[in-house]
């Protein structure tokens, strides 16, 4: 049955070209006043000026709810480690006492912390706990995650926490993408001895994830101390020949050569990218790669450094946002805190996060052709928030505003 979601009081559509929005499209919201979303079988069948939609041949028979709020594409969320079976409350505490994050990885924290946890926990708990986490995403209005692997470090450890994720994903509605990082860190048994570590990464893990289809992205982290830009290119390029579309976490720490070794290997996005430079979104311009920021991350940590977004928006590389949810270094599922660090610390507009957190954020996961906006023939991921104005979402942070969520159409959570 068809319904007819009316009372909009705006409604941001973000219509316009299939493809990642960059410079000053990244501000064209396709913003309706006074508007309407029809939909049925899981797609939208209208939506803008309640008048026209009104029209319709399906509207006189759909059942009517009336929202009295502002409607946005349903959040996608393109950069999460949502699948860790412990959070890291001694890395808490110690960077509460001052520690930095090399400091808080040399005493036995960070990454490698997680490994032990995840390697003991059954596929089953893991999938249990990680369809219980994306009530919480759902809540504040995220419709599709892109979930990463990267805490077991071993080839049944890492297949295990794919797999948990096409477990979990028969008990949730929020759509989750799995990417492979396998190369997240170097485990302890290869003794710090990262090309070892990668080479069986891509004889045992790779492949069989591969596969197995069990992840659609590979990703890796390209630092000092752990992988090096000559080893990311080659570990993506390995990646993307079995069938793995390239990611790359990049310049976070430090300026090191991630993003131009990712951007090489045909990265999809590139992503914190805090410390890009000049030739760094350069490259990605040129290599047609995304910029996937994370500020709850810097915030977090409190860092004084946040991602140039200015810069980056300038040169014409498309800019999504996303949580970064994980045990760590960022414990945080709502994306409209997201927004308003975008905002506040790395000098977005509010039409431009929105995009970024939205549209965008579709295309660094390779869907844009089918989320991320509010036309006729995309599917019916909604999330609809408690306000007048769509510049609120960013404005208020720390709770909640969200009233609505549909995703494929269906109420995945109300508060009415």
């Amino acid at each position: 049955m068809a319904i007819l979601f009316t009372g909009i009081k705006q409604l941001l559509t973000f219509a316009g070209d299939d493809a990642p929005r960059a410079g000053a499209a990244m501000r064209e919201i396709g913003l309706v006043k006074n508007a309407a979303v029809l939909v049925e079988g899981g797609l939208i069948e209208a939506a803008g000026p309640r008048a026209a939609v009104l029209r319709h041949r399906l509207a006189k028979k759909a059942r009517q709810v009336e929202v009295n709020g502002i409607c946005l594409p349903g959040f996608v969320d393109s950069h999460t480690h949502a699948v860790f079976a412990e959070p890291r409350l001694k890395d808490f505490s110690m960077r509460a006492a001052g520690a930095s994050y090399q400091e808080i990885k040399a005493a036995g924290g960070g990454i490698i912390s997680s490994i032990g946890a995840v390697r003991r926990q059954p596929q089953r708990a893991m999938a249990a706990q990680l369809a219980a986490r994306a009530a919480r995403f759902l809540e504040c209005g995220t419709t599709t995650v892109e979930v990463k692997s990267g805490y077991g470090l071993s080839q049944e450890s890492e297949l295990k926490m794919l797999r948990a994720v096409r477990e979990a994903q028969k008990f949730t509605p929020l759509e989750m993408l799995p990417t492979l990082l396998a190369a997240h860190s170097v485990p302890p048994e290869f003794n710090g001895d990262a090309q070892k570590y990668l080479d069986y990464a891509m004889a045992e893990i790779l492949p069989k994830a591969a596969a197995e289809k069990l992840a659609v992205f590979a990703d890796i982290f390209c630092e000092k101390g752990y992988f090096t830009p000559e080893q990311t290119t080659a570990y993506l390029k390995e990646a993307s020949r079995l069938g793995l579309r390239p990611k790359v976490h990049s310049e976070q720490l430090s300026n090191y050569g991630g993003t131009r070794a990712g951007a090489a290997a045909g990265a999809v996005s590139a992503d914190h990218a805090d410390h890009v430079y000049a030739e760094d979104i350069a490259a990605m311009r040129n290599a047609g790669t995304i910029a996937t920021l994370l500020p709850a991350s810097n915030f977090y940590l409190g860092l004084t450094k946040y991602p140039p977004a200015r810069e980056i928006i300038a040169e014409g590389v498309p800019v999504a946002l996303a949580t970064d949810f994980n045990p760590g270094t960022c414990p945080c599922w709502n994306m409209q805190f997201v927004l308003s660090a975008a905002c506040t610390h790395c000098g977005m507009t509010p039409e431009e996060a929105i995009c970024a957190a939205t549209i965008n954020g579709a295309w660094a996961l390779g869907i844009g052709d089918r989320v991320g906006s509010v036309v006729p023939g995309r599917q019916a991921d909604l999330a609809f928030f408690d306000t007048d104005d769509y510049r609120e979402v960013c404005y208020y942070f720390g709770g909640n505003q969200n009233l609505l969520t549909l995703k494929k159409g269906n109420v995945v959570y109300p508060r009415f």
